[in-house]
């Protein structure tokens, strides 16, 4: 569905509700671990591109288990590939949703975001002429003073910097 103006409204309820299923989902997936980025990079990866080989091996080692060593336990290769499966099955509805949070999450502060800058200019039209919100007006204006500070670059700085 093409983005429009998002109006909805997210009660207490359905919001622990929604944190009680992610908890159940953390509960199933009990076994889930944190890698470092040094084990991450260490790591053999299975991508789209290695599962065939993986399939292949996988039958292979199903087929002849005599031409394995009795130390290589092809009943765990078979779980951690059945595993894998179904991670990578669960993997893509969650990342789904993550995106389409994100993408929500992101048009809706922009509305919000939007919307706040429309009411800063209606506080500062107003702080001339109602006494009181030229402090609000000011406080609102902390926002962006940074932005005036930054002196921007010269275009031959721009051109050697990037």
């Amino acid at each position: 569905m093409p983005y429009q103006n998002i109006s909805a409204t997210l009660s207490d309820e359905d919001k622990a509700a929604i944190k009680a299923a992610i908890k159940t989902i953390e509960e199933k997936l009990s076994f889930l671990v944190n890698l470092s980025v040094d084990e991450r990079r260490k790591l053999f990866k299975m991508g789209d591109k290695s599962l065939g080989f993986v399939q292949n091996s996988l039958n292979i080692a199903q087929s002849n288990p005599d031409i394995l060593p009795n130390s290589f336990d092809v009943n765990e290769f078979v779980q951690d590939y059945q595993l894998a499966m179904a991670l990578g099955e669960i993997f893509l509805d969650l990342r789904q949703l993550t995106e389409k949070v994100d993408d929500t999450l992101l048009a809706v502060g922009s509305e919000t975001m939007t919307s706040s800058l429309e009411v800063y200019d209606y506080v500062k039209t107003a702080a001339k002429r109602t006494p009181g919100l030229k402090a609000a007006a000011e406080e609102l204006g902390e926002r962006f003073k940074a932005m005036k500070t930054k002196t921007p670059k010269s275009d031959k700085e721009s051109e050697t910097t990037t």
